[in-house]
């Protein structure tokens, strides 16, 4: 009895473990995918996740899959299907969220998500959605260990979005002193992600500092990738580029 009872929990063990190598693995293949643009490898990760069985019961996959969602409808969709994709990328945050209350990357991936969708609904029904916006982003800033690689990396991804929604959303108001603070909590966390000083020049240009605003896009151009974001620098390098010439 006892002996069959040990093969069981081993047997159930070494399961988990296999389980979450696999969930590593299907992460790591993300960060990749994400980093070289590369649509191919992440629709192999949809694809696994969601033929793998009880994936919605679980709210690491449920994460992952929603972040390959949020990306796929940035580069990887037809203009036509970008809505229906990032509705999917909410959605699986959201059955992540249910499942874990304590899923930072999860609030951020459906926060992102709704900031996305606005743009695609009418001026009221996007007002509405700034309320979820806020309420998913601020628990992922407050939730994400920055301590840890990838809670840091996605808690400037947060931060990121909420100067942004500071800097260019008018209701309530817009406030650019706010923006700048969460533009450079973020830019203190990750000072090797240069995106972070293509917002700032965007801001400043809000403000009418052309000097800073050149700064900062100067910075985006001279700066090197962050490691895991090598085609989004490479895309920002290109806008930061375009700044300068209109600031000649």
């Amino acid at each position: 009895m006892w002996r069959k009872f040990f093969v069981f929990v081993f047997t159930s063990l070494l399961f988990v473990s296999m389980f979450s190598a696999s969930a590593d693995e299907l992460n790591k293949l993300f960060y990749e995918a994400r980093r070289d643009y590369d649509a191919e490898k992440l629709l192999k990760v949809i694809k696994e996740i969601e033929g793998t069985a009880d994936y919605t019961k679980n709210s690491r996959l449920l994460t992952i899959l929603a972040d390959c969602y949020l990306e796929y409808a940035a580069w990887g969709v037809a203009d036509k299907d970008k809505e229906k994709t990032l509705e999917k990328a909410r959605a699986n945050a959201e059955a992540a969220i249910k499942l874990d209350s304590k899923n930072g990357r999860a609030y951020y991936i459906a926060g992102a998500a709704i900031g996305r969708l606005a743009q695609y609904k009418g001026i009221v029904q996007s007002l509405f959605m700034l309320g979820d916006f806020d309420k998913y982003i601020d628990t992922a800033i407050k939730l994400l260990d920055e301590n840890d690689e990838e809670g840091r990396l996605y808690k400037s991804f947060a931060l990121i979005a909420s100067g942004m929604r500071f800097r260019d959303v008018p209701w309530p108001l817009y406030n650019y002193k706010k923006s700048e603070e969460l533009l450079m909590q973020a830019l203190k966390l990750t000072p090797n992600y240069p995106n972070i000083y293509l917002e700032l020049g965007y801001l400043y240009l809000k403000t009418n500092d052309k000097a800073k605003a050149k700064e900062m896009f100067q910075k985006v151009v001279d700066g090197k990738a962050y490691p895991w974001l090598v085609k989004t620098h490479e895309s920002a390098v290109k806008s930061a580029k375009e700044e300068l010439a209109k600031l000649k």
